[in-house]
């Protein structure tokens, strides 16, 4: 054993010095993982500090939309009873021109009646007014004959007696 005490001041730096590394190693080994779970937590949390952000982001989104489409939802009930207005609204202009036309179309008919009856009761005048004018001149040539003088024809009645009958 006296070897071993004589290397006892070789070896004690050695065991010192293995010692010392040792202790770094395991001292750099606590700060690294201290560090990679620090570095993880920091990691964590801007990770779900960005989650939360972009949540949020989404959330005021879905918020944005949705008032959207209760705002267009809203604009397109307002256009619907816009649209139900003018169609009722037309409805009753429709209404009105149908009875304006059953009008229309009632005096037209009562004017093509009377307008038969007229061409009917001018047909009956001129049939009228020749069977006069042949029975007027069968009487001027009935008083000539007799060697009478006519009675001058009144006036409104002149012009259509003088024919000429011989």
């Amino acid at each position: 054993m006296d070897w071993l005490s004589s290397l006892a001041p070789v070896l004690a730096p050695i065991c010192a010095m293995g010692g010392v590394v040792t202790g770094a190693w395991f001292s750099y080994r606590q700060v690294k993982r201290r560090g990679d779970a620090d570095e993880r937590v920091a990691t964590l949390q801007t990770t779900s500090s960005a989650q939360a952000a972009e949540g949020q982001t989404y959330v005021e989104a879905m918020k944005t939309v949705t008032a959207g489409f209760s705002s267009l939802l809203d604009q397109q009930r307002g256009m619907l009873d816009q649209q139900k207005v003018l169609l009722d609204q037309e409805r009753a202009m429709h209404a009105q021109t149908v009875e304006r036309v059953g009008l229309l179309e009632a005096g037209q008919l009562e004017l093509q009646r009377e307008v038969r009856l007229m061409q009917e009761e001018q047909r009956r005048d001129r049939r009228w007014k020749a069977a006069a004018l042949e029975y007027i001149h069968s009487l001027l040539d009935t008083l000539r004959s007799l060697g009478r003088p006519a009675p001058e024809a009144p006036p409104e009645i002149a012009d259509d007696i003088t024919l000429p009958r011989q």
